[in-house]
């Protein structure tokens, strides 16, 4: 089922996620649904918080990366078959020069802006079964992860803009909030119920 992403504005994406446990109601229709509504939006990754659940999940296919020409083919292959479920996630280490790359964000469509992170992270989680895993990622994988760990934590890629940039786009993320856009997938704006 397609869920609506909850559009900026909304004081969910503000929140802190809590931890789940292995017995979360209906963790496998709630995990199929996410793919389902990141698919339909084109995305990349999703968090829990983006579809209204203030909880520490999110899930990550880097496959549509695969076909960018500017990537290496050894990337491409990396990013082709990146496909991962991050539960109760926690960064334990960042490292490397800083990079910007141009981010974008389901929740606040028609805003990209240049981020600076850090190329390689260190991530511990839970799989979709509750199997613990610690891994370290880099590149474009790194980048989205620690994009969709910020929504895990309340951070949205916004609010990692200087004060000039925020300036610039104010009126954009001012008409996002809302609901002054035209998007083709399903969105819940603030202060308002249900909205296509």
């Amino acid at each position: 089922m397609i869920l609506p992403i909850v559009a900026y504005g909304d004081p969910v994406l503000k929140k802190k996620g809590a931890n789940i446990t292995k017995d979360y109601p209906k963790l496998d229709d709630l995990l199929e649904n996410m793919f389902e509504t990141m698919y339909n939006a084109m995305g990349v990754g999703l968090a829990a918080p983006q579809i209204g659940l203030p909880i520490r999940l999110f899930l990550v296919d880097t496959s549509p990366f695969a076909e960018d020409e500017d990537f290496t083919e050894a990337e491409r292959n990396a990013l082709k078959d990146f496909k991962r479920v991050f539960i109760n996630a926690k960064i334990l280490e960042e490292e490397g020069d800083e990079w910007a790359f141009n981010e974008g964000c389901l929740s606040i469509p028609d805003v990209r802006e240049d981020v600076f992170r850090q190329p390689k992270v260190k991530v511990e989680y839970f799989d979709e079964n509750f199997k613990k895993h610690t891994e370290v990622f880099d590149g474009l994988i790194a980048r989205v992860i620690q994009h969709e760990y910020d929504h895990i934590e309340g951070v949205l890629f916004t609010d990692k803009l200087s004060s000039f940039k925020k300036r610039l786009i104010k009126g954009k993320l001012s008409n996002v909030s809302k609901g002054k856009i035209n998007v083709d997938y399903r969105m819940r704006f603030p202060n308002q119920k249900k909205k296509r």
